[in-house]
């Protein structure tokens, strides 16, 4: 198991506050330190081919002003390639990316795609970015993240926290079973394996327990919850609540 379990903290959201309004406020970088100090292990920014939120600035902004490492979210483009290779973050996330969806929708579609993916991550490894894949836990895409040589797969919990939310307990039991298989299995395969998307305090726990898993991200729900106790004391609790799963 690993010793601690990690938080990655999702500022997307913060931006996405702003530019509804236009201006400089709130600031993503202010939110990025305010998670650092809070205890936060690390900051998860998603730069969106249409710039819906975090914006090319804020990424050199947001390295300058913190000291833990910055989880840069891309889609897999010739564009996004560039931009990380140029500002060099601690890790690289691929996601699939619609301009129509109002989040990440699903995993990266790895196993039908393997020889771009395979060339396009080639680079980012080179410089020394640790690559991740976020991936639905499905045993083919899980074997096919291992077989281009991503050391990391993040697995999606949407699903789960969804059929959590509506008290569907059969449905998202089956999908936690997905979730702790496809764990093992990557585990197994020697991939570093977080997850994320959609977690709460409610139902954090049984993703935070699952010994395989070194990291979560999550973001929304930090953002929302800091409407009404403040960014930091949202991340102190949801830090609580994995220290607590994890025992």
């Amino acid at each position: 198991m690993t010793e601690r379990l990690r938080l990655g903290v999702n500022i997307d959201h913060v931006a996405t506050l702003r530019n509804a309004r236009g201006g400089a406020l709130p600031d993503p970088v202010r939110a990025a330190r305010v998670a650092q100090a809070a205890g936060a292990d690390g900051i998860t920014a998603h730069l969106r081919e249409d710039r819906r939120h975090i914006r090319d600035a804020d990424i050199a902004a947001i390295m300058e002003a913190i000291t833990i490492p910055l989880n840069f979210e891309m889609a897999a483009t010739d564009e996004m390639q560039g931009i990380a290779l140029a500002h060099g973050p601690h890790a690289a996330c691929i996601v699939p990316e619609r301009r129509e969806e109002r989040t990440t929708e699903g995993g990266l579609e790895v196993a039908g795609d393997q020889d771009r993916l395979a060339r396009f991550i080639g680079p980012l490894s080179d410089a020394g970015l640790r690559v991740s894949l976020f991936i639905a836990a499905d045993p083919a895409q899980i074997a096919a993240a291992a077989r281009i040589g991503a050391p990391v797969v993040e697995l999606h919990t949407g699903a789960y926290c969804d059929h959590h939310a509506e008290g569907d307990t059969q449905a998202r039991d089956a999908e936690l079973a997905r979730l702790i298989d496809g764990a093992k299995r990557a585990a197994d395969l020697g991939l570093e394996v977080h997850m994320g998307h959609g977690l709460t305090y409610d139902s954090v726990a049984p993703i935070a327990a699952l010994p395989e898993v070194a990291e979560l991200n999550i973001g929304h729900f930090l953002m929302g919850e800091a409407l009404f106790v403040g960014l930091a004391g949202a991340i102190a609790e949801m830090r609580r609540a994995m220290d607590a799963a994890r025992g």
